[in-house]
């Protein structure tokens, strides 16, 4: 039952008549109160801990420890390839130890032959990654602007693009000889598609409201692109450089397979013939190097050209 009090109502003891909202009013009082208490040491407690700087959290690691740990793993194996070769573990005719390799290259550039084969192989992968990347880059932009160039280009191109790199030297052969063209023309061929793909996603995947954005602003046709579209697609487009600077390496060996003289590709066929398998590391290991040097740039350019990007910041830790 619920008790009625009325203004004529008195407590035993003759106080004065106490009505039932007031009681009310009372206890909601000191509930707020002691709502407002837990709060407040809820936030001392939130404030103590970013003053603490995240105690129990994991630090994070600075750029030149980052450094380290990625070059942790290479320097294990090489240290263990050495060992093993010490020891005899490992055949020195089938693969020579590092200090074998080391000392092919120092004899290999001594005498002039090294630097004269990456010469030639270094012009070939820069005038090739020139042509391919501008020629897939122009075309990325045709068809990621228009449906009708979507239409007319796209199928061809992904029909070349399906054509291995092997299956084409007997006709390169053909039309270029043995010359420089046809090398230059298999590593264009194979930097164009990475360039030209990742254009084209990168144009799609601007975000839309972006582009409303822009035209409730009145920025031009021309704005549009210089601002938003071509900044936007920035990360994917160098997305396809990156994968572009290895797949030209990796034509550049096609391609210096055809009948040439100079180049490393021809340096590694040449030791294949007289079995010198400390020549043939030494190859391969200049092309990991390259692939390494050629990845880092890539890694440059994105921190230079998208230092507005948050997961692209220069000294961001990771």
């Amino acid at each position: 039952m619920t008790r009625q009090f009325t203004q004529g109502a008195f407590l035993p003891g003759g106080e004065q008549p106490v009505m039932a909202w007031q009681h009310l009013d009372q206890a909601a009082d000191r509930e707020t109160n002691i709502g407002s208490r837990k709060n407040a040491v809820r936030a001392d407690q939130v404030r103590q801990a970013r003053q603490d700087g995240g105690r129990f959290s994991p630090r994070t690691l600075s750029d030149r420890e980052m450094l380290a740990v990625s070059w942790l793993a290479p320097v294990l194996v090489v240290l263990a390839w050495e060992g093993l070769s010490g020891i005899g573990y490992i055949n020195p005719q089938i693969l020579p130890s590092p200090s074998a390799v080391l000392g092919t290259a120092l004899t290999l550039i001594s005498n002039g032959t090294l630097p004269e084969h990456l010469g030639y192989s270094l012009l070939r992968a820069t005038v090739g990654f020139a042509i391919g990347g501008g020629i897939g880059f122009v075309l990325g932009v045709l068809v990621g602007f228009s449906r009708i160039a979507e239409a007319a280009l796209d199928r061809s191109i992904q029909m070349i693009r399906a054509i291995p790199f092997l299956a084409l030297l007997p006709l390169v052969i053909i039309w270029f000889g043995v010359d420089e063209t046809g090398k230059i023309f298999l590593v264009s061929l194979g930097v164009m598609f990475p360039i030209y793909i990742n254009t084209v996603l990168g144009i799609r995947q601007v975000d839309p409201k972006l582009l409303e954005l822009a035209q409730v602003t009145g920025l031009s046709v021309r704005q549009r692109i210089t601002r938003i579209i071509l900044p936007g697609a920035m990360p994917s487009i160098l997305t396809g450089v990156r994968y572009a600077l290895a797949v030209a390496w990796l034509a550049l060996v096609i391609a210096e397979t055809i009948a040439t003289t100079k180049g490393i590709g021809f340096l590694a066929m040449d030791a294949r013939e007289f079995l010198q398998t400390n020549v043939i590391v030494l190859t391969i290991v200049i092309y990991a190097a390259i692939g390494v040097f050629a990845d880092g740039l890539a890694r440059f350019l994105e921190k230079r050209l998208l230092a507005w990007h948050p997961n692209y910041a220069i000294g961001e830790n990771r």
